[in-house]
């Protein structure tokens, strides 16, 4: 990478953040952006062989950028680093289950972000310090943790949904939920929805 460019693919709806970025990065020895893409579909459709990183956004209408990130991930893509304004656990987890190679935010310093494309497109993981810190606190306590689903089960119980709401959508039974919601309340030491869910904000998880 150090003779050659990096070539940079970006995913991000907003025009005026792409345009900023272009601008940014094109400012930076040994990084080239080779195109941009308003959503995930389109930049599925313009990926190839001149792509060595995919810096992706989350948040977006359509095919949103975690669910990109996994199909550039199954299909063996180039890596990918997530560049997003969103910080909770819920969101780090779904990039990094979906194969994101780096997970940064947008106030990173440019040449924090500078440094995280040309890691990324070496194959090593990127963080930011609060993300890691966030994983690493995570890590040590695994009895309170909460386990991805459950994350995701108290993303979806944040919007109303109800049990059989949940069921559906997470493809599971009632009676699977009710053992989630337990553990969760346990984890988080509450006693019902309502506490689960102002805990986890406050928390951040979600």
């Amino acid at each position: 990478m150090s003779q050659t460019a990096v070539r940079v693919l970006l995913v991000d709806d907003h025009p005026v953040v792409r345009t900023g970025l272009r601008a940014l990065l094109e400012g930076f020895d040994g990084v080239h952006v080779v195109g941009e893409a308003a959503d995930g579909a389109e930049a599925l459709a313009m990926l190839d062989d001149q792509v060595d990183v995919v810096v992706m956004d989350i948040e977006m209408p359509g095919l949103d950028g975690i669910t990109t990130t996994q199909r550039i991930t199954v299909a063996h893509g180039p890596p990918v680093l997530v560049l997003t304004t969103y910080d909770t656990q819920s969101d780090v987890l779904a990039a990094i289950d979906a194969g994101a190679k780096g997970y940064l935010l947008k106030d990173a310093a440019p040449e924090k972000l500078r440094q995280a494309i040309v890691d990324t497109a070496a194959g090593k993981p990127t963080l930011s310090p609060n993300i890691a810190a966030m994983l690493m606190n995570r890590m040590q306590q695994p009895k309170t943790a909460l386990s991805a689903r459950e994350v995701q089960l108290l993303t979806l119980l944040a919007t109303g949904a109800t049990n059989k709401q949940l069921a559906q959508s997470l493809f599971i039974s009632e009676a699977t939920v009710k053992t989630h919601l337990v553990h969760i309340y346990q984890k988080l030491g509450v006693t019902n929805r309502t506490a689960a869910i102002t805990t986890a904000q406050e928390q951040r998880l979600i």
